[in-house]
């Protein structure tokens, strides 16, 4: 019966506990589910069944993730985990229902209409090089599961046939020559191995190309190409492959001033000239892979300011390759696209303001399109594309094309028109921060100023600042009807602000993100994720390359740091514009909020702290004890407001919070009994305050840590082969009190002051209530949701991987001092305190993003909103994700389920009868003013 009281207390208490609501959801939230830029060889319209009306795009990106997207409207269809970027690969048959993928060690079928694995086999200590489809066996095509061709290599080197309906290994060839595998190739009869032999006198590389038998996988034969005095690695070829009517490799002298052509199974080697107008910067071969297409190819040239691109064909009977005729020169960047029909061969040449279509056999132009441009496109160029035409008589009637831009959109062209943009760029984020809008900003600054002045100073400086606001009172009175009626219709225009301006909840605040390819963007969080401005910040550093850049937010300014620059890039928040140092730091002010008393390092396991940001040496270095080293560590932020600096208890008694500034919490790990523990710091001299050890944990895992106000919280994974125990997952929760008796300063709370850079040994250490819970999943990340005054309770928001979800678990479900083995009592109820329970089972009302999958998360930040209840969340990572969250409920802004023409009806109701009431009640007076008494 008392299990019962707990667990329906319990069940009562977590009730009111929703992150969110039914009707907010899809509302005050947005997502960008990503792919990640898309690799050009593996990217393609396909039908995901052969009976299939429509095509789905296909598509593995360059972090190896794999997916397909309708191509009507860019909705991500379905797509797997990130595998691991560079070595991917992904082909698919012809009139087949699945893709087959090669990331890695690993490959993997897909149906090709939802995703769902149908099949994945490893490859031993060996990486998939190179991944083909056998389409014809003895020269006959098949419509049965289709076997893969697959290149090893980094290991035991070879080919590798693998069974389409079931994974397994039907033959392997080795090659013990010790050659560099580059490429699989095949035709009807032959499976050939491309490979770079490196000849013992050096001098390059010379292309071996040996055949094999798709039956047996015996070798036939092998020759090899003079090519030594062009190739050296594997970048220097520009092409392997096409249908397998007629294979052809490609390469290119140093210059790119001569193609060389050769038709895969035959020794010659077909040599033009480059167009000699202009120094060429590169070239692009592109041959159509179906297999029934005419053996045609196009050879794109780029250069410095233009492009262009001449048409080849392939004579099967006379094993010769020869020129059919040339596209015309055009200025700008351009890319081109292949594409089949039946037999025919259709090459689409896009670019930024023009889409044209021609034929393989012809330069008659079939069709062409004039673009209209795009918000999310401009400045940009196609970097490369697919293409699918529709062809009538001798005209292109459409054609949709996806060509990945310069900028990171991956766009559909559809005709003349941009149908979507996918912002695939932000899937490698890997720094973001928030930046307070102009408005803000101005009037932060202006109160500042005032802040330092005398009170004369700063009356007249604040009347001075109210007649400058009056030059927008016409603005505002004009939109006043409009917001009027749509805050009765119940219409909000906050998602559909098309400036950066304050709106009046403080919902539409900056994040600056940063990509793992050096490149910047501001997101309107309020407006869905709303892309203000982005930029290439190899624009203002050509050199770097930007693996791990970082961010910090000042007021106006963003300041980029990054291993590769020698010094720190400084953008304006709000246009993306590159500033000066001087500007930086004369025109815009650091903004409190972000100064920093301590700096930290974290080096071959040691802590140390800096004062500021420009010292040198370390005032202090905390060091683990031996066998034990530091790998994390969490700093409270410089801004957490604090409401109330004690706990009312249920007696109105008071447990007062151990309130320091300056706490950093450590974690550290050793090897010997698999060991975790955290360490909380006080910065500013380096004391040790607390600690706590656990055994059994799986130190190869992460170990997430917050802190905030009076408390902090880490997270680890139980090692099941170190234990008798079985592999979980745990949460320990910790609260600091000035002292473990309620009305009590403790030691220090008779002084009339004290010093925390000379603290009074055990004096200054807090008194620490700790409590841990086991978790039903790992914990990647965690952090705190912030409001403005930090009245609203807190809200603990963490990262589930394995789940793909972000929770937000209320305060009140983790904290400390739930009684333990008994039911709590009135006074511990009336703070809102039940049973303790060991096990926290995540509710689903608690996941901020309900419906949608969020894949790659590698960090989660919080702001305050203009509502003290409610607190703005952001993650980033692969995913993009952004909402809000209440923790103690919307009670400072009415809800949507407000009536308000109700109220108004009501209102208008009563003044109505006012009105007409008024009239009667004062003849009434009047008549008794008359009235004689009896």
């Amino acid at each position: 019966m008392a299990k019962l009281s707990a667990v329906l207390a319990l069940v009562a208490f977590l009730a009111p506990a929703t992150a969110v609501f039914e009707d907010e959801a899809f509302h005050i939230d947005f997502h960008y589910a990503l792919l990640g830029r898309p690799k050009q060889e593996a990217t393609f319209f396909q039908k995901p069944y052969a009976a299939s009306k429509a095509s789905l795009l296909y598509t593995v990106s360059e972090n190896g993730t794999i997916g397909a997207v309708n191509p009507r409207d860019g909705a991500l269809v379905w797509r797997s985990a990130p595998g691991a970027s560079g070595r991917a690969h992904l082909r698919a048959g012809e009139e087949q229902d699945t893709v087959i993928s090669a990331v890695e060690d690993r490959i993997a079928a897909w149906s090709a209409s939802d995703g769902r694995l149908v099949w994945h086999s490893r490859l031993d200590n060996a990486i998939a090089e190179d991944l083909e489809i056998l389409e014809q066996e003895d020269g006959i095509s098949t419509t049965d599961a289709k076997d893969a061709i697959v290149l090893v290599g980094h290991g035991t080197n070879g080919v590798k046939r693998i069974d389409g309906k079931s994974g397994h290994v039907k033959w392997t060839f080795e090659d013990t020559s010790g050659d560099t595998p580059f490429q699989v190739s095949s035709s009807p009869t032959t499976i050939y191995y491309i490979s770079l032999h490196a000849p013992l006198l050096g001098g390059g590389s010379k292309l071996r190309v040996t055949s094999l038998s798709p039956i047996t996988g015996k070798k036939l034969d092998s020759y090899t190409l003079g090519s030594e005095g062009d190739v050296q690695t594997k970048d220097d070829i520009l092409f392997a492959g096409a249908n397998t009517a007629a294979p052809v490799l490609a390469w290119t002298d140093k210059a790119h001033k001569v193609l060389k052509v050769n038709i895969i199974g035959t020794k010659g080697v077909s040599s033009f000239n480059a167009p000699s107008s202009e120094p060429v910067d590169s070239i692009v071969l592109h041959a159509p892979k179906k297999v029934n297409s005419l053996p045609h190819f196009l050879v794109e040239y780029r250069t410095a300011t233009g492009h262009s691109a001449e048409v080849y064909h392939v004579d099967l009977k006379k094993n010769a390759v020869s020129q059919a005729y040339a596209l015309p020169p055009l200025q700008g960047k351009g890319t081109f696209a292949t594409s089949t029909s039946d037999a025919n061969v259709y090459f689409t040449r896009i670019t930024s303001d023009e889409v044209t279509v021609v034929s393989s056999v012809s330069h008659s132009v079939l069709g062409q399109w004039l673009v209209k441009g795009s918000p999310a496109l401009a400045g940009a160029y196609p970097v490369h594309g697919v293409s699918e035409v529709v062809v009538k008589g001798n005209s292109a009637s459409a054609v949709r094309s996806a060509a990945l831009f310069s900028n990171g959109q991956w766009a559909l062209i559809r005709n003349n028109e941009i149908a979507w943009a996918r912002p695939e760029f932000l899937a490698g984020t890997v720094s973001a921060v928030w930046v307070q809008l102009p408005e803000e900003e101005s009037l932060a600054h202006q109160l500042e100023e005032e802040h330092h002045q005398d009170v004369v100073s700063a009356y007249i400086h604040r009347v001075q600042r109210h007649l400058r606001d009056l030059q927008h009172l016409p603005a505002w009175l004009q939109n006043l009807p409009n917001r009027i009626l749509g805050s009765v219709a119940g219409k909000s225009d906050e998602s559909t602000m098309e400036e950066i301006q304050h709106d009046t909840f403080g919902f539409h605040k900056l994040v600056i993100a940063a990509t793992n390819k050096g490149r910047l963007s501001a997101l309107d969080v309020g407006s869905k994720g709303r892309i203000v401005w982005s930029i290439d910040l190899h624009q203002f550093a050509p050199d770097a390359t930007f693996i791990n850049p970082s961010l910090k937010a000042f007021r106006g300014f963003v300041e980029v740091k990054d291993s590769s620059l020698p010094r720190s890039l400084f953008v304006n928040s709000t246009s993306g514009r590159q500033l000066s140092s001087e500007e930086a730091h004369g025109q815009w002010v650091p903004s409190q909020d972000h100064e920093t008393l301590i700096t930290y390092k974290l080096s071959e396991g040691t802590l140390e702290g800096f004062l500021g940001t420009g010292s040198a040496q370390p005032v202090w270095n905390f060091t683990p004890p031996l066998g034990e080293r530091a790998i994390s560590y969490f700093a409270r932020p410089a801004k957490d407001p604090v409401a109330s600096i004690g706990k009312v208890l249920g007696d109105r008694r008071v447990l007062y919070k151990y309130l320091n500034p300056n706490l950093v919490l450590v974690a550290a790990v050793a090897e010997a009994g698999h060991r975790a523990s955290v360490y909380l710091l006080d910065s500013a001299s380096g004391q040790l305050l607390h600690t706590a050890s656990h055994y059994g944990v799986d130190i190869s895992r992460p170990i997430p840590s917050t802190l905030s106000e009076n408390w902090f919280t880490y997270s680890f994974t139980l090692d099941s082969s170190s234990s008798n125990s079985s592999r979980g997952y745990q949460l320990v929760v910790s609260e600091l009190y000035e002292s473990p008796l309620p009305d009590d300063r403790g030691p220090l709370g008779a002084s009339a002051n004290s010093s925390t850079v000379q603290p009074r040994g055990e004096a200054a250490k807090p008194h620490v209530i700790s409590q841990s819970f086991q978790i039903p999943e790992e914990i990647s990340h965690m952090t705190v949701t912030q409001t403005r005054q930090g009245i609203t309770s807190r809200e603990l928001i963490v990262t589930l991987p394995s789940s793909n979800s972000i929770v937000g678990i209320p305060r009140g479900v983790i904290d400390p001092r739930r009684p333990v083995g008994r039911d709590a009592t009135a006074q511990e109820q009336s703070e809102g305190l039940v049973k303790y329970a060991p096990m926290i089972i995540f509710d689903p009302k608690w996941h901020l993003n309900h419906k949608y999958e969020l894949i790659g998360i590698k960090d989660v930040i919080t702001s305050e909103s203009g509502l003290e209840s409610t607190s703005l969340v952001f993650a980033y990572g692969m995913d993009i994700f952004g909402t809000r969250v209440a923790p103690s409920f919307a009670f400072d802004v009415l809800g949507k389920g407000f009536n308000k023409v109700q109220m108004l009806l009501t209102v208008a109701a009563l003044f109505v009868g006012v009105l007409f009431v008024a009239p009667l009640v004062r003849r009434k007076q009047i008549n008794t003013l008359w009235t004689v008494p009896q």
